[in-house]
């Protein structure tokens, strides 16, 4: 696999001699096992994938080159390079500036742009609209353009979809740069629909199956459809894609829903003529984390952490499958970790802070397992190691 140039300043020797470890014992990527370092008193699972993934250290490579190669001029990035707080506040004290936030909320309006100023895409891409205004003012976007290549894996497919007349169903959160930008470029091919979970695709089946209204659809999907949407006409043939960073065994289950609806509408001798069979459109990286976060189940535990962005979807997914068996703790960085026996975490389902006093139990030894999403530097997990392995003799 190609190999980036990132600031050295993102990297962990700790970290990377663990990594290239595993990596000499299992070249293909067939043991998910979590790695196990012990301190004596404190213990730790370190899960065996974790960390940037090749889209990010992408996006970070070419905005690093953005930065050297246009001195003297305006360099701006839509909005966040990737959903990490350290990342995106190095890039800024380097001379960046972000002209929307995740949610597309303006800091700098597009009529302050210039032609000669350099405009970064970020990895999560952007739509189609937004490609035509910066293309209209004269700025090219091409060079520092750092979409991902699964991203585009997904737009790929739902041009494909479209061109065989399915409707396209993405699951995804809609205010998602990604899903936006997934959205734009799917309705250039066909109709979609942007879903967030199972209770949302049985919401629409129901307008399928006939057992809701058509006209209650346009209320409970608003702002999720594409234009000139027909629920009666749109619904007859369907393909399910994603936002790559949403959890691999819910993108299959609706999907597996979805051809259950239409058989049960249409028939098995028909099926094909309304569901379109598509494999899974999750990155590997999403994949590789989810499935060493699931290997982690195995393990008995005290606690879990997981370190990330809390913007980001593909961390806040590692801590709902951890959540389902150990005390979860979400964190940014060592920061949040206090000296008193304490720690700031967040609750992502509500969205806001928490303080827990006493995280650390008194049994020795203590088992923490360890883990962190696709755009945590590795430097921030050694920082967050090494905090930990402190509060114990």
């Amino acid at each position: 696999m190609k190999s980036f140039q990132i600031p050295e300043y993102y990297k962990s020797p700790l970290i990377a001699d663990i990594k290239e470890k595993r990596k000499r014992e299992d070249p293909r990527k067939q043991d998910f096992s979590p790695s196990f370092i012990n301190f004596g008193n404190v213990r730790f699972y370190l899960a065996r994938h974790f960390g940037f993934c090749y889209g990010v250290e992408n996006a970070i490579e070419i905005a690093y080159k953005a930065l050297h190669e246009n001195e003297g001029k305006r360099i701006f990035l839509l909005s966040q390079m990737i959903h990490n707080p350290e990342v995106n506040a190095d890039l800024e004290a380097n001379g960046i500036k972000f002209i929307m936030d995740t949610e597309g909320n303006h800091f700098v309006q597009w009529n302050e742009l210039k032609t000669d100023d350099v405009v970064v895409i970020p990895a999560f891409g952007t739509t189609l609209e937004i490609e035509k205004l910066l293309a209209d003012k004269g700025i090219q976007t091409e060079k520092y353009n750092t979409t991902c290549p699964f991203v585009e894996k997904v737009w790929n497919r739902a041009q494909k979809l479209g061109n065989e007349k399915y409707t396209i169903l993405i699951h995804g959160k809609a205010k998602h740069e990604e899903t936006r930008a997934t959205f734009s470029h799917s309705n250039r091919y066909s109709h979609s629909v942007v879903l967030r979970d199972m209770k949302e695709a049985e919401m629409l089946a129901a307008y399928i199956k006939g057992t809701k209204p058509a006209d209650q659809f346009y209320e409970e999907f608003k702002g999720r459809f594409s234009e000139g949407f027909n629920v009666d006409k749109d619904l007859q043939k369907v393909g399910v894609i994603n936002q790559t960073t949403m959890l691999a065994t819910e993108t299959q289950a609706i999907a597996d829903f979805f051809k259950q609806t239409m058989k049960e509408k249409y028939g098995e001798p028909d099926l094909k003529n309304h569901f379109a069979d598509t494999r899974d459109t999750l990155c590997y990286a999403t994949n590789d984390n989810q499935e060493a976060t699931l290997a982690l189940m195995d393990v008995e535990a005290d606690i879990a952490i997981v370190v990330g962005g809390y913007n980001s979807s593909n961390t806040s997914h590692l801590v709902e499958l951890l959540e389902q068996k150990f005390k979860t703790f979400f964190i940014k960085n060592e920061t949040e970790i206090g000296d008193d026996n304490s720690i700031n975490h967040f609750d992502y389902p509500n969205k806001k802070m928490v303080h827990t006093g006493g995280f650390i139990g008194d049994k020795r030894p203590f088992t923490i397992i360890l883990t962190s999403g696709a755009s945590c530097p590795d430097a921030v997990m050694e920082r967050v190691m090494l905090k930990l392995k402190k509060k114990f003799e």
